[in-house]
């Protein structure tokens, strides 16, 4: 499941706001894929622009356990972004 935010924000920030709004703490930080564990069997990444492009970021939701297990966790995410001010919006049909 992805979660789209339109603003200007680092990979570095954007963990960190979805670590704080989902009680979780960044693992893996220093490496190539970092990520935040939103449940037992989920947890976010965050993608960010291309050089230059512009925003969105996409917050990627995975899981291993099923994918209605990612859009539980997707929508308890969201829900928490938009109470720390975030604006969450749906993935267009354009954006991979």
């Amino acid at each position: 499941m992805t979660i789209v935010v339109d603003m200007p924000i680092t990979k570095l920030h954007a963990l960190d706001v979805i670590a704080f709004a989902s009680d979780s703490a960044i693992r893996d930080a220093r490496t190539a894929s970092p990520r935040v564990p939103l449940s037992p069997d989920a947890w976010a990444e965050v993608q960010i622009p291309r050089f230059a492009d512009p925003p969105p970021i996409a917050v990627d939701v995975c899981s291993d356990a099923s994918f209605d297990v990612a859009r539980a966790a997707a929508d308890r995410l969201a829900e928490a972004l938009v109470q720390v001010g975030w604006t969450v919006r749906a993935l267009r049909g354009d954006e991979i």
